[in-house]
């Protein structure tokens, strides 16, 4: 009786998450960086609500363990864990108890483990997970602070700087010593150091990282206290070698004007970093971890670093894609190959589109949109074009290209109408006709099918554990699109059951499409 009430209880909420995906397909979603980037209420590629665990058929608690749980304590008198988050859940159509049932230590270990996604669709999902407002792992003060933690390091580390601080500063960098150095970490990428700096001067017991204090100090001007400083931690060796040099030349620089430029370290950190800017020995991005990509964002940077950080940033959707469109459209291209290319291609293809002619639409559209493949850029392309180009009558190979990027559009179900091939069944989620023979596409005909979700990540889900279920899945979306057709399915059959519909048909559409892994 109670194997036959467990499955029922998996039915009920698989049909029940199933149909609220319905309407909220007919939606034109946003990412959650997008959303930030505007602050409109548009709602976003997980806009789908989802059903409160006390709705779901109720049985009685079973334990799976005979070992003691884990309890939480806290001090009486203190108020609860607050929910924390940048995204609400009207938008984000996420409960706030999505980690309400999970464990710390499970979360955070997912986190640190979770590979970059490679498919935009699981990039956005991702994103929308780390900033949606969320109450605290088992309701404990102390476990939603460190997952706030978690949470903004996940942010910095995949180069979401902005949302980072937002989310710092919301969660508290006071909060521990921990929590303010990873403010300090992420303002001194994003170039608002000063302000990070102000706050420890209001509370120097922050952090008790010298080579901070001695930064912090020097840019108020408190020579004297910098020195002092900076001559303890040479006498008691209290920073690497490279730091406790370049903080003798932003302290005094005349004395070390005639000597030969520093050596990169192999390993850079944040302070590092800005202390080779400070002292006007900048050192490249490109082959430095993504979140230092952000750097080059500022006007300091020339145009082409800006461009090439941009795309790098837009590609793992940690940039709105409104960034790169401006950047791509500011002036002339000054050169040829390479970045200059997409440039050109882009400023004639947007030339074509606004005199709306078919004919310079046609010759314009194949270029550019080799030149968006080549950067892995289709998708942004595809959300910022899309509109424009269904407005125009396009013939033969431009015609072919208008609907691939129509389908890896938002407006991708209203693309598929009429047509009967296997992406326009994924978009539609309906899945009929013969099982194609090729692995991959088999898979993805599999997850729209007959294909069962993975009962224990539902089962999370129903234990408020969906962030828990959702980065498990992201996983399995990961190794789908490197050819695991096993992963692929299940990852794609869980969204759909978890109610992301939306997100199920994105990333299938992006796997068919799109050269990924």
């Amino acid at each position: 009786m109670r194997q036959r009430g467990a499955k029922a209880a998996v039915a009920s909420l698989i049909f029940c998450l199933t149909a609220n995906a319905t309407f909220a397909q007919q939606e034109k979603p946003l990412s959650a960086i997008d959303w930030l980037g505007t602050q409109a209420p548009a709602p976003l590629s997980v806009a789908n609500p989802l059903p409160r665990p006390d709705a779901l058929p109720e049985e009685p608690p079973v334990t799976t363990s005979a070992l003691t749980p884990r309890v939480s304590v806290q001090p009486l008198g203190q108020g609860g864990p607050r929910d924390i988050g940048l995204v609400p859940q009207d938008i984000t159509g996420l409960p706030t108890d999505l980690w309400a049932g999970s464990h710390l230590d499970d979360l955070t270990r997912l986190l640190v483990k979770l590979p970059d996604p490679v498919l935009p669709a699981a990039q956005s999902l991702l994103f929308t997970l780390l900033l949606a407002e969320a109450q605290a792992p088992r309701n404990d003060v102390a476990s939603g602070d460190a997952l706030a933690l978690a949470r903004i390091d996940a942010l910095m580390q995949r180069g979401a700087l902005d949302p980072a601080l937002s989310l710092s500063e919301q969660a508290g960098i006071a909060v521990s010593p921990a929590h303010f150095d990873l403010y300090m970490a992420i303002s001194l990428l994003a170039g608002t150091e000063d302000r990070a700096c102000a706050a420890l001067t209001a509370k120097p017991h922050l952090t008790d990282d010298y080579g901070t204090q001695i930064f912090c100090d020097a840019r108020a001007r408190r020579w004297d206290d910098a020195a002092l400083t900076l001559g303890s931690a040479k006498a008691l060796k209290l920073l690497p070698d490279i730091q406790l040099a370049l903080l003798d030349r932003f302290i005094d620089p005349d004395a070390f004007e005639a000597l030969p430029p520093l050596p990169s370290p192999r390993k850079m950190d944040p302070l590092t970093f800005r202390l080779f800017e400070t002292i006007g020995e900048p050192v490249p991005t490109s082959n430095l971890p993504r979140a230092y990509a952000v750097a080059d964002l500022r006007d300091i940077a020339g145009w082409k670093a800006q461009i090439e950080a941009a795309e790098r940033l837009t590609r793992a959707g940690a940039l709105p894609d409104n960034r790169l469109l401006g950047l791509y459209s500011e002036r002339k291209a000054a050169a040829s190959g390479g970045v200059w290319d997409r440039v050109a291609a882009w400023q004639r293809f947007e030339t074509a589109l606004d005199t709306g002619s078919a004919e310079a639409v046609a010759k314009t559209l194949p270029t550019v949109w080799r030149a968006m493949q080549q950067a892995q850029l289709e998708v942004s392309f595809a959300a910022l074009f899309h509109d424009r180009i269904a407005q125009i009558p396009l013939t033969g190979k431009p015609a072919k290209i208008a609907r691939k990027i129509g389908l890896l559009s938002p407006n991708y179900e209203a693309v598929a109408a009429g047509a009967s091939d296997l992406a326009a069944a994924l978009a539609r989620g309906e899945m009929t006709g013969t099982r194609p023979t090729d692995i991959n596409k088999a898979a993805l005909f599999d997850a729209f099918s007959d294909a069962q979700p993975r009962a224990d990540l539902v089962a999370m889900a129903q234990q408020d554990r969906l962030g828990e279920s959702i980065l498990h899945v992201l996983g399995l979306l990961h190794r789908g699109a490197q050819g695991n057709a096993r992963a692929l399915t299940d990852g794609l059959a869980t969204l759909r059951a978890l109610g992301l519909e939306d997100t199920a048909r994105r990333a299938a559409l992006q796997v068919l499409l799109l050269e990924r892994g």
